[in-house]
């Protein structure tokens, strides 16, 4: 059954939908334009031109396409998909796989939907608003049913959000995800109390001089409990360029 939003999530949602659907059909209509009108509208975020491929690398081993005929339909939800980049680059390789962006930056839906078009991409959805720290029950308008998406995946985002930021993602992931479904979470983390190298210990300084709410969050300390607590559990910790980490979790299988 589909999780039940509240009115005014319904109506954040239908007000955003509007503009995205604007979007989408301007794209549509400039489609025999040329190149520009697409690149005008893309943001370029070097560091994630940079990760694209190497968390493709990975994501490999655990995106696997169904054996079965016809292919099962798989879902992979993008929380804070920032520029597009990654939506865009991952949907290429991933054809068999649904991609649904959401941003809670109005200010990135074009960007989105620059990438998306000008790849020409089937799998990929308009990009939808999304507060991850709003329950479950309101994710994509209210139009997520619960254990209905196989894939969720998160980038970049717990370090440069308040806590409660982490929080959400995860309970929010133990209601949408479907029994054995992955979530994978990129970034820079801090491990049982340390945080290395120097570089990262500078980051987050930095960081938590902007605000205080923000910082790398500890894997082992926070967010393992906090996954367990919601049902989670850690699968693996790949090593990264750049001194990140994609971090793998699992929902619970059914019993």
């Amino acid at each position: 059954m589909s999780l039940i939003p509240s009115k005014f999530s319904k109506l954040v949602h239908s007000m955003i939908s509007r503009i995205v659907k604007n979007l989408f059909l301007s794209f549509k209509m400039s489609s025999n334009s040329s190149e520009r009108c697409y690149i005008d509208r893309r943001q370029i975020n070097p560091a994630a031109e940079r990760n694209k491929e190497p968390i493709l690398d990975i994501l490999r081993q655990y995106m696997i396409s169904p054996q079965t005929t016809p292919p099962v339909h798989q879902v992979l939800l993008e929380i804070s998909s920032g520029s597009g980049q990654h939506v865009s680059y991952l949907a290429k390789h991933f054809q068999w796989i649904t991609f649904q962006p959401t941003e809670f930056e109005l200010s990135s839906f074009e960007s989105i939907i620059g990438y998306t078009q000008y790849e020409q991409l089937e799998n990929v959805k308009p990009p939808l608003y999304l507060d991850v720290r709003d329950p479950a029950c309101s994710w994509l308008g209210g139009n997520v049913k619960k254990e209905s998406i196989d894939y969720v995946l998160n980038i970049n985002m717990m370090h440069i959000s308040e806590y409660k930021c982490a929080e959400g993602l995860f309970a929010g992931c133990s209601e949408v995800l479907k029994p054995g479904g992955l979530l994978f979470t990129y970034g820079p983390y801090a491990f049982d109390g340390k945080i290395t190298p120097e570089s990262n210990v500078r980051f987050d300084t930095m960081l938590r001089s902007q605000d205080s709410s923000w910082g790398l969050r500890d894997l082992t300390r926070q967010l393992v409990p906090l996954a367990r607590r919601c049902g989670i559990r850690l699968v693996q910790v790949h090593a990264m360029p750049a001194n990140n980490h994609l971090v793998i979790w699992q929902k619970a299988p059914e019993s």
